[in-house]
C-alpha cells in the first residue's frame, strides 16, 4: 500500500521498498547469490580463516554465557 505524505508524493521508505522490488525482479536471486558469494570469498581472502575462527569462538563464549 502506498504512503503519501505532502501533496500525494510517495514517502522515501515507499520510493526505496518499490526500487528493491524492481531490482530484485530484474536481475533474480541467482545473481544476488553469485554477489554474495564473490563477496564472502574476497572478504575470506583478505582476512583468513583465522580471524573468522577467533570470532566464531567469541561468539560462542558470549553464547554459552548468556545461556
Amino acid at each position: 500500500m502506498a504512503t503519501n505524505n505532502n501533496n500525494g508524493k510517495m514517502s522515501r521508505e515507499e520510493a526505496g521498498r518499490k526500487g528493491g522490488e524492481k531490482v530484485s525482479r530484474k536481475y533474480g536471486q541467482d545473481h544476488f547469490e553469485e554477489i554474495g558469494q564473490k563477496g564472502g570469498e574476497k572478504v575470506k581472502r583478505k582476512y583468513g580463516k583465522d580471524h573468522f575462527e577467533d570470532i566464531g569462538q567469541k561468539g560462542g563464549r558470549n553464547s554459552s554465557r548468556n545461556s
